[in-house]
């Protein structure tokens, strides 16, 4: 059985020294950030559980939770809160975003293992759905669309779409890398309406461009011919 790999994310560097060497006695391969940036430069979805504090840097452990719960590859990674925020909405809050538990700073080693123990119990197993499992959900950098669940993702926050602005924007990432025709998009997108001019298509392509922030640029317009997302 392969060994479990915890990472350990916070900014008290000797507290991150004894943690890691007191998991390491217990047998776990542990990492160390001491930032969430640093952090999420790790190949952070081969991660058998996160040991993450809430107050960072310019990214919290809140931020860095979400993020985490936001993209398929990681969104089952577990993911403990260890942290000085010790109020009932803080752990509400923390429990709500999705964490499998939450410590109050300060603890002692053997309540923090103890927790991890369990935690890692009640997950090992069940990993549920890979990137390449989930078919329904289409990802490019840090936009994703869950198309079960209609969502849309922007690096880590939902955005609101309108159902044919998420149906359109669908249809181009489905078709990334290509150009697709007025006719085409009309067809697939508004197959159920009786008239649409095409004027239609390029109001929608409008509004998405600023919905999706930095992702707008990723729809390419190609005049004469129509519509593209680029691979």
């Amino acid at each position: 059985m392969a060994t479990e790999r915890i990472l350990i994310v916070d900014d008290e560097e000797t507290l991150c020294e004894v943690l890691k060497l007191n998991l390491e006695n217990e047998g776990y391969d542990v990492d160390i950030a001491f930032s969430a940036e640093q952090a999420l430069t790790f190949d952070l979805k081969s991660y058998s559980l996160i040991l993450l504090d809430i107050m960072m840097g310019e990214i919290s452990g809140i931020k860095m939770a979400k993020m985490l719960k936001a993209d398929v590859s990681t969104a089952n990674v577990p993911i403990i809160f260890c942290t000085a925020r010790d109020t009932e909405d803080d752990m509400v809050m923390g429990l709500n975003i999705g964490a499998d538990d939450y410590i109050m700073k300060p603890y002692t080693i053997r309540n923090v293992i103890a927790r991890v123990k369990s935690v890692l119990r009640r997950t090992s197993g069940h990993k549920l759905n890979t990137v390449a499992e989930k078919l329904n959900v289409l990802k490019v950098d840090g936009l994703q669309l869950d198309i079960e669940f209609k969502r849309c993702i922007v690096d880590g926050e939902e955005v609101k779409l309108a159902r044919k602005e998420f149906e359109l924007l669908a249809y181009l990432i489905q078709h990334r890398g290509k150009i697709c025709s007025r006719e085409q998009i009309l067809s697939s997108v508004w197959s159920d309406e009786v008239v649409v001019l095409d004027r239609t298509i390029d109001v929608n392509i409008t509004r998405l461009r600023s919905k999706i922030g930095a992702y707008g640029s990723y729809i390419v317009t190609r005049s004469g011919f129509g519509y593209g997302f680029r691979d």
